[in-house]
């Protein structure tokens, strides 16, 4: 395994992490549904959790948590973006604009942060025992939850375009409905959406 690239790798996640705070900081003033703006809350909370617990896992991997790296400041620019992103929609009229608009950032940024965690539990891995412990204790305890911000996520932002067209929409989604925290639950979620809809 290459060191220099697992680093670099948990420098983004880190900074992944501090922006996703701005992300739902943000995102959470856009929301006008409030089963939507009480998801976010809590995924904000487990977002500065898991910005502490990330900041404690580089100093335990002898790794300085303020060190900048190219790819750290390329993440901390794509964060600033979606902040900026929301920011403008709330200057606009329309509150549905402003809350879909936060939606798409929220998968954005969350995309990001699913996949750190699926590379970071790959390396723990092939990492010796010694070096892999905190690495594994860490994606053991966050991995889940960013399985849920992800595809929770993802259900969201699909069912309020919906709406958004005038077309059925099944608000919660049922990713929420069916507390999703998988590729293939999600995948069986937006299946069932059809008959929801129906129904």
């Amino acid at each position: 395994m290459k060191k220099d690239q697992l680093q670099e790798l948990l420098y983004q996640a880190l900074e992944t992490e501090a922006g996703g705070v701005q992300v739902y900081e943000t995102a959470v003033r856009c929301a006008i549904n409030e089963d939507l703006k009480e998801e976010w809350e809590k995924y904000l909370e487990q977002t500065r959790t898991h910005e502490r617990m990330m900041r404690s896992l580089l100093e335990t991997m002898g790794l300085d948590p303020a060190k900048e790296t190219p790819g750290r400041q390329v993440v901390r620019h794509k964060g600033e973006a979606l902040v900026e992103a929301m920011k403008m929609a709330l200057k606009g009229d329309s509150p549905e604009a402003a809350q879909l608009v936060a939606a798409e950032c929220v998968v954005t940024a969350e995309t990001k942060d699913h996949q750190n965690w699926e590379l970071l539990g790959e390396a723990a891995k092939k990492l010796p025992a010694t070096e892999a412990k905190a690495l594994k204790e860490a994606c053991g305890q966050i991995e889940d939850q960013e399985d849920e911000h992800l595809y929770h996520s993802m259900g969201w932002s699909r069912e309020l375009w919906m709406e958004s067209l005038g077309l059925p929409a099944v608000l919660p989604p049922p990713e929420e409905e069916q507390d999703v925290k998988t590729a293939e639950e999600a995948a069986q979620a937006k299946g069932s959406r059809a008959q929801m809809v129906k129904s």
